[in-house]
């Protein structure tokens, strides 16, 4: 069972929880899988230099090919001039990568598994629900000791919640069904509100962690 801190009026109390809910035991080896890969589908991969065939310059050779004194010398655009071209410069490219669904799906229940093994979940009732209030959203991560870093889960797409947390460092709000491995692991805290974490039990982890569980193993 794991333990997990709630607030709520004004008030700060605790909760257990069956964490074999969510997952047996973190997978460690499929988690770093999905993090190096949701990672690299960062990169932008658009850092180029230009080669011989495309700097600006004449093709004309600067003089001739004897009796001269000087080395051979083709054209201007050559990579040993100074403005010529550059010799195995970085291309154009893509670092995308696929991930398989039930990797990323097990990478996610790894992480909030260990996130509650380490006493980082909340199950806050508090944030503006009529209204955008910064001042008051942050005086509920105070509350529990989360106004550093946290990651606001809801149920919903909670525009109020956004608004109002959208400009404090470190914090990050989405709803459920956009959170990822990468998203929990990044900032210290996992804050839920009660139906966001309702609905995170009432999900079939066990079934769909099984065998990914097996090749980890």
């Amino acid at each position: 069972m794991a333990t997990v801190k709630t607030y709520g009026g004004g008030k700060i109390g605790t909760q257990e929880v069956d964490e074999s809910v969510i997952a047996p035991r973190v997978l460690g080896r499929t988690l770093k899988e999905v993090l190096v890969n949701h990672e690299a589908n960062q990169r932008q991969g658009n850092a180029k230099t230009k080669e011989r065939g495309e700097v600006s310059g004449s093709h004309k050779k600067p003089w001739k090919q004897k009796h001269t004194g000087r080395a051979r010398a083709g054209f201007k655009r050559s990579p040993i001039w100074r403005g010529g071209g550059t010799v195995f410069g970085p291309r154009t490219r893509s670092f995308y990568t696929d991930q398989n669904k039930k990797q990323k799906r097990v990478a996610l229940a790894s992480a909030l598994l260990g996130k509650l093994q380490d006493g980082e979940v909340f199950v806050v009732d508090g944030f503006p629900t009529q209204k955008p209030s910064t001042k008051e959203a942050v005086k509920v991560l105070e509350a529990v000791g989360a106004d550093r870093g946290a990651l606001v889960v809801t149920a919903e797409l909670d525009r109020n919640a956004w608004l109002s947390l959208r400009n404090v460092p470190c914090v990050d709000v989405m709803p459920l069904a956009d959170i990822n491995a990468h998203a929990v692991l990044l900032r210290k805290n996992v804050i839920f509100t009660p139906a966001a974490f309702d609905q995170l039990l009432s999900r079939k982890w066990s079934q769909k962690t099984r065998r990914t569980e097996e090749n980890d193993g």
